[in-house]
């Protein structure tokens, strides 16, 4: 494992966006967003997936020059079309605008559309909650996951968010997908040559596996909480559908690629409602609660989202570490050489 430094991670990001015809705008954006998440140790949502967002470009997956369009609203909701452009730029300006939504209104809520990828969903959760807004996030996938008792491919993991400002910055941030573990989360166990810490889906003779590489080979991860995280991930489905007008999951699955993604951004602003003091006690006095409480192995417990404020703190002293084969290749695509 490499430790590169954080400015030449970002650097390197961006030249190669702008040597692909991303306009500055959209590669400040998407850069942003690939080494935020990188530095907050998220390489599987980073600098990992960068070289697959790049190919995506080259391919025309994603249309660097769509731009995002309002197509309806209705009181606190709008709608957007992505038409295909760059998932992560689409869905950091729809955040930025439910965000203002609420700020005027209480509640902003903006459904999109035909958007591609958007990379870690802790990005639009931390914008909220950087603005002093709640946030609760989806987007659908494509079919990549079984419901439980199937053999079929007929679900998303489709990734949601939830997040809750803090007054010390380190805001609670649950982002999960409705799989055990993503296929991002496989990749990064494969990588590191280790087996999962629980069954995460199948082998070739359809046992429950820790393998990332059988499971991985067979697309085969499971929903979490078997039926339960099958129901959830259809609950998701449908209401993005049905808000964005978009694409479901099987029709997701129809495009050959997976592209047109359906993403909904519910931001909510609690200073319209309560006072500051208010809402800095109760949002302290749960999770303090979490915090101190004893623990099996003598270990403090952590919330959702305080590891993201760690890794950022170890990565911009001591660089970001990166796997040799992925910097290789990501180097490759800015024409140099490790």
């Amino acid at each position: 494992m490499l430790r590169i430094r954080a400015d030449e991670v970002f650097s390197t990001i961006k030249d190669i966006l702008l040597s692909r015809g991303l306009s500055p705008d959209k590669a400040e954006i998407l850069s942003q967003i690939v080494y935020g998440n990188t530095l907050d140790g998220v390489y599987t949502h980073g600098i990992n997936r960068f070289p697959r967002i790049v190919s995506n470009i080259e391919t025309g997956v994603l249309d660097v020059n769509a731009e995002l369009e309002k197509v309806s609203s209705c009181g606190v909701i709008e709608t957007y079309d992505g038409h295909f452009g760059i998932g992560p730029v689409n869905a950091y300006r729809a955040v930025q605008r439910a965000v203002e939504i609420a700020h005027d209104k209480g509640t902003g809520i903006v459904a999109l559309a035909h958007n591609n990828h958007w990379l870690r969903g802790s990005t639009y959760g931390l914008y909220a909650a950087d603005n002093g807004c709640i946030a609760i996030a989806w987007s659908n996938t494509k079919p990549n996951m079984m419901p439980w008792g199937s053999s079929e491919l007929r679900i998303g993991n489709n990734p949601l968010v939830i997040s809750v400002p803090s007054d010390d910055g380190i805001h609670f941030v649950f982002d999960a997908a409705m799989s055990q573990f993503s296929y991002g989360k496989l990749e990064e166990y494969r990588l590191r040559g280790e087996m999962l810490p629980v069954d995460g889906g199948f082998d070739d003779e359809w046992h429950l596996t820790k393998d990332p590489c059988a499971i991985e080979r067979n697309s085969s991860v499971i929903p979490f909480g078997f039926w339960k995280g099958t129901s959830l991930s259809i609950a998701l489905d449908l209401v993005a559908v049905v808000l964005s007008n978009g694409f479901s999951v099987m029709d997701v699955g129809r495009e050959g690629e997976e592209r047109g993604l359906s993403q909904v951004f519910l931001v909510i602003d609690p200073s319209k409602i309560s006072d500051g003091e208010s809402i800095r006690k109760n949002t302290r006095k749960v999770l303090d609660s979490i915090t101190s409480c004893s623990t099996r192995d003598g270990e403090n417990l952590r919330y959702a989202g305080e590891r993201l404020a760690a890794a950022r703190k170890d990565n911009l002293a001591n660089g970001i570490p990166v796997h040799e084969s992925v910097w290789n290749t990501v180097l490759g695509l800015a024409g140099r050489v490790f």
